[in-house]
């Protein structure tokens, strides 16, 4: 199975004043791409400062034009995207 792994690091040294409410509208977001089957893992990254994402059953095209429609996007310090081929 090919999925695409994105790590995606956010620059909280700018953060927003309503930056709880960009999380809520991004956990929407997250669950719906849960929903639709193409996010198999969500990790979040013990500093705070991110995520790591793994899709499947989309290109990594596909994928970076989703990662756009997150509300941390504009917030990115970072993004790196990794094709990868599941072993096992």
């Amino acid at each position: 199975m090919n999925q695409v792994q994105v790590i995606l690091t956010i620059d909280l040294d700018n953060l927003p004043d309503n930056f709880s409410e960009i999380l809520i509208n991004e956990k929407e977001i997250i669950a719906k791409w849960k929903e639709e089957e193409i996010l198999e893992n969500l990790f979040l990254r013990p500093t705070k400062n991110g995520a790591i994402l793994i899709f499947k059953n989309i290109t990594e095209e596909e994928v970076k034009l989703k990662i756009k429609e997150l509300p941390l996007y504009p917030l990115r310090k970072s993004i790196e995207f990794y094709s990868l081929i599941k072993q096992f």
